[in-house]
């Protein structure tokens, strides 16, 4: 055996400046909804503060390349003024899934486990005996042989039957339709807190994790403030807070409506917001109350809950609030849906979502 020994030299690992600039452009151009006259401003404060940029590559050079690469454009009509590109949209998505779902295993599954077992196409982990029509391959082995230990004497010859054998369980699967709804009220950015952007990295980090890993389910995004509408993932990263009010019962009016569309038979909605029901459309006019919870907005807001829940329609409320005035509307309105409820910090969020969304075992609907 001979050993050579020669200088090490290290290697460079790491992104490139353009990467590492890319980011920080990214995660801008999603807090400042699309303004990348805002982005690029911001940037540039920053890079005379942290000296992002060198001698060699300097923030002009970064725009060209945003430019060069197709994560820009200039817009109509404004030669100075840029807007993103396709290319940056699904970047952010992608970079969105990542953060927050990026402990997640890829697979070409795209299905739900439920909790009715048989001849299903997706492995359990539970066992029982064999049935004529079993397959070889579902067969485990290891239990079986030890079933041959404990029904015959090792002295004489070997011989399994096949009430030896036992079959590792299948489990059947399933699609879910989701309706995602974001309160797009003033209080989501109340009190210099920006509750927003969690909220939009979520649904665009579930949008993707829907499209990549389950590919059989939908997921419908509806925004909710004075009114309620339903949005694109395209325009999530737009998405701005408004002068709104909160008016839930129209979102969730709204996320029934799309549900009824859908022909999956398992549905569910979840519901992210930080404040209180303070609004409703009465024919052509609003009935506003910010002050408290009002009788007449909670009670309409608790029968839409009871009306989910007769149609097996579980609803999960993710409240970016911790108030005690508030916690009980929550309890009092899962309680009522039978549903779910977090109370959730800004920098959980995402977590818990993607927990409830991976858990979620809905009901076989007769």
């Amino acid at each position: 055996m001979h050993f050579l020994f020669q200088k090490y030299t290290p290697q460079k690992c790491g992104n490139s400046l353009f990467d590492e600039l890319l980011k920080i452009f990214l995660e801008l151009s999603n807090i400042e909804s699309g303004n990348i006259s805002k982005v690029l401003s911001w940037m540039t404060e920053l890079d005379k503060k942290f000296k992002l940029t060198n001698s060699k590559y300097g923030m002009g050079d970064f725009i060209n390349d945003l430019k060069k690469q197709g994560y820009i454009k200039e817009q109509k009509n404004e030669k100075s003024s840029f807007e993103l590109t396709y290319k940056s949209e699904q970047t952010i998505r992608r970079s969105a899934l990542e953060e927050i779902f990026g402990k997640l295993k890829r697979s070409n599954e795209g299905f739900h486990s439920s909790p009715h077992t048989g001849k299903g196409n997706q492995l359990g982990t539970g066992l029982r005996k064999f049935e004529f029509g079993d397959t070889l391959d579902h067969i485990d082995f290891r239990q079986s042989v030890q079933n041959v230990s404990k029904n015959q004497d090792w002295n004489k010859q070997f011989r399994i039957t096949e009430q030896d054998l036992e079959v590792i369980e299948t489990e059947q699967q399933v699609s879910i339709s989701t309706v995602l709804l974001i309160d797009i009220s003033h209080s989501m950015i109340l009190y210099g807190e920006d509750r927003i952007t969690p909220a939009k990295k979520v649904a665009m980090a579930l949008t993707e994790l829907i499209q990549e890993k389950y590919k059989k389910d939908t997921l419908d995004i509806a925004v909710f403030g004075n009114d309620a509408w339903q949005i694109s993932p395209k325009e999530l990263p737009y998405l701005k807070v408004g002068a709104f009010y909160t008016n839930t019962v129209a979102g969730l009016e709204l996320a029934i409506s799309l549900l009824r569309k859908r022909k999956t038979r398992n549905k569910q909605i979840f519901m992210i917001t930080d404040g209180k029901p303070t609004c409703l459309k009465l024919g052509a006019r609003y009935y506003q109350n910010s002050f408290g919870l009002d009788p007449k907005v909670i009670n309409k807001t608790l029968n839409l809950a009871a009306q989910c829940k007769r149609m097996q329609i579980p609803i999960t409320t993710f409240m970016i609030a911790r108030d005690p005035y508030l916690k009980q509307f929550v309890q009092d309105f899962t309680q009522v849906n039978q549903g779910s409820a977090y109370y959730s910090t800004l920098h959980g969020l995402g977590n818990l979502v993607f927990e409830d969304f991976r858990k979620r075992r809905t009901k076989k609907i007769r």
